[in-house]
């Protein structure tokens, strides 16, 4: 055997080893990418999630205060006016927080995110760009 072929021989099978490690890099550099923004993802998740119940919380808080207040109200209607006045305001402010955490956290609940959206987008132009394009 000529000592220049066992060179160009060896010299490919650097060169497609080379290539093998690149090409792995490359996957693992790809992987990572793709795990940090589902990791990103699932935090973007757990905040609207916390959010949620957070104004569900308020709500269901400032609707009970209303129902206490009204309840008092109710009881004191036959006792001195200006108690009224005020029982009546309280529960009605009382009842607009509950009306309008209510709404913001329906809200919230209907823009809903599509879970994973971003990754899947990500991994969908990944796979168009490894299929060879059709003649």
């Amino acid at each position: 055997m000529n000592p220049e072929s066992q060179d160009s021989v060896s010299g490919r099978q650097i060169g497609l080893l080379g290539s093998l490690k690149t090409l792995a890099a490359t996957l693992l550099g790809i992987g990572c990418t793709r795990l940090e923004l589902l990791s990103n993802e699932i935090e973007e998740q757990r905040v609207w999630l916390s959010s949620i119940l957070l104004w569900t919380f308020i709500s269901l808080f400032c609707a009970a205060v209303g129902i206490v207040l009204v309840t008092i109200f109710l009881v004191v209607v036959f006792w001195d006016t200006h108690r009224l006045l005020t029982l009546f305001v309280l529960a009605f402010l009382f009842l607009l927080g509950a009306i309008f955490s209510s709404r913001v956290a329906l809200g919230k609940a209907r823009a809903k995110p599509k879970l994973f959206s971003t990754s899947l987008a990500e991994l969908s132009k990944d796979r168009e760009q490894l299929t060879p394009p059709s003649i």
